[in-house]
């Protein structure tokens, strides 16, 4: 017996408009949008997607560059590669494309400005990635990947240095001390910890990071703090 088909809300119309892709399957698209914060046995959340999606996100990726540059060899792809697959750069994406605003999250999530978190946002990428695949196979969840990325695939030499380094080689190059890192807070179960993170300079400039693992959210911080300082000195 066939199922009945799932009717998506105005709202997730208009999202799959904005990402480029009509759903066959909209229950996919549905459970990519679903937080476990909100999941039951009937309903179930998008952390399975989260896993597949990671694969086929990094897939497209790892092809693109690949063909991007023949010349380049492992040593200047793999800090690219990890650049554009990162969950800050799937977070950012997340945010252009306004997945936050149609994510379903428990009430309490919602309070904690879910919406806004950027392990939160990242994990959806990933699902919203798996769920396209699903739907419609990978070459159609690459194009997706390819089209939502960007310029930053062009980009991704300049986006490939590491932060913690760049910002520490910034301040040495100012006679500062090395930064210093410092977990200020840590939140959710203990399988899928939130970290949070403040950098500082020893001239009292400090920046946070938050994500789902300790070093993510220090090359948050440090990102954040380098950007900051390099616009006051410009």
């Amino acid at each position: 017996m066939n199922r009945p088909r799932i009717k998506l809300s105005a709202e997730l119309v208009a999202f799959s408009t904005c990402i480029g892709h009509d759903f066959c399957r909209p229950e996919l698209l549905l459970r990519a949008v679903t937080h476990s914060s909100i999941s039951s046995p009937t309903r179930p959340s998008n952390e399975r997607f989260e896993f597949l999606g990671d694969r086929v996100l990094g897939l497209s990726i790892a092809t693109a560059l690949f063909h991007a540059d023949d010349k380049a060899a492992e040593g200047k792809l793999a800090p690219r590669f990890n650049a554009l697959v990162r969950q800050e750069t799937c977070a950012e994406v997340a945010r252009e494309v306004g997945l936050g605003d149609v994510l379903k999250l428990g009430r309490s999530e919602m309070l904690s400005g879910g919406r806004r978190k950027e392990a939160l946002l990242g994990d959806a990428m990933e699902a919203l990635i798996a769920a396209v695949y699903l739907d419609a196979g990978f070459e159609v969840a690459r194009d997706m990947v390819l089209r939502l990325w960007g310029s930053r695939i062009a980009n991704a030499e300049a986006n490939a240095r590491d932060p913690k380094s760049a910002l520490q080689e910034w301040a040495q190059a100012r006679g500062l001390p090395q930064p210093t890192y410092l977990e200020t807070d840590r939140e959710g179960p203990d399988h899928k910890p939130i970290f949070t993170v403040e950098v500082r300079l020893k001239t009292g400039q400090s920046a946070t990071g938050r994500a789902s693992g300790k070093r993510a959210a220090e090359q948050i911080a440090a990102r954040t703090l380098l950007a900051r300082m390099e616009a006051e000195n410009d």
